[in-house]
């Protein structure tokens, strides 16, 4: 299966991992409306991190994707028990488990993100078994966010390429040593703060290079999800807006953060 750009081709999908809506930032959503409905008003994509820590029933997906329009697209992270505790082997029930659970969102299920612990490294087999499998269960995009440094070796990279995994850019990154190395057409940045993971807001200059950066790979025909994961402080949804809301300027020279193809 080959569904590496699941949405519609040259968006630019600019989300946060959850939707809770801080005080500071509320005047920006509707008044009415659950969380979820008044931030799908704004934002076109949400990330569910909490289907990593525990399941949730099918019933609860259908009433998420229930609650957002129809051009609205969920990614749902991969349960640790098939990521952490299994390390991607004999997960086959879980999966099963997990796809009759997140299938519920229908066509609203955009991509299942598969982060991988930072002591897992790459086995050909075991990857090649896995992402066969998950691409057979889901027909979406689906993203890595790999951690070991053995996952960006050419021989990854070609799996992840003959798969059509996307591997993610993720901010800071882990394990990874050199530029980032594509492995299809999509993007899919995760930003979980810096200098301290989950709590730091990215300042406004980083915000105006990346607004240009995803100007320039949405005019060249390339989807750019960008998913803001520094909630612990309140940061992500600030963070989304002024992102959401720039003007695409020029970025400084040397000052690009996402890669240029």
């Amino acid at each position: 299966m080959n569904n590496a750009d699941v949405a519609p081709p040259a968006m630019r999908l600019i989300g946060c991992a959850g939707w809770t809506l801080p005080k500071d930032a509320q005047a920006a959503f509707p008044a009415e409306g659950t969380h979820l409905q008044r931030y799908a008003s704004v934002f076109p994509v949400a990330e569910i991190n909490s289907s990593f820590h525990r399941p949730h029933r099918a019933q609860t997906y259908e009433r998420w994707a229930g609650a957002v329009p129809d051009g609205f697209r969920f990614s749902v992270k991969l349960p640790r028990t098939i990521t952490h505790d299994a390390r991607l082997c004999g997960a086959e029930a879980m999966l099963d488990r997990f796809a009759g659970e997140a299938g519920a969102l229908g066509n609203k299920l955009g991509c299942v993100l598969v982060q991988l612990p930072p002591r897992l490294a790459f086995d050909a087999r075991v990857a090649e078994d896995f992402f066969a499998r998950l691409q057979a269960t889901f027909d979406c995009m689906v993203a890595c966010e790999a951690r070991h440094p053995s996952w960006f070796t050419d021989g990854a990279t070609d799996l992840l390429r003959e798969r059509a995994i996307t591997r993610v850019i993720a901010d800071p990154p882990a394990g990874q040593h050199g530029p980032h190395v594509p492995t299809t057409s999509t993007i899919y940045a995760r930003l979980h703060g810096s200098p301290r993971v989950y709590y730091s807001s990215y300042p406004d200059d980083y915000l105006t290079a990346l607004a240009a950066d995803m100007a320039e790979h949405v005019a060249a025909g390339r989807t750019v999800w960008c998913i803001f994961d520094n909630t612990a402080s309140g940061a992500a949804v600030p963070n989304a807006l002024t992102l959401l809301h720039a003007q695409a300027g020029q970025a400084l020279p040397g000052n690009a953060i996402l890669p240029a193809w």
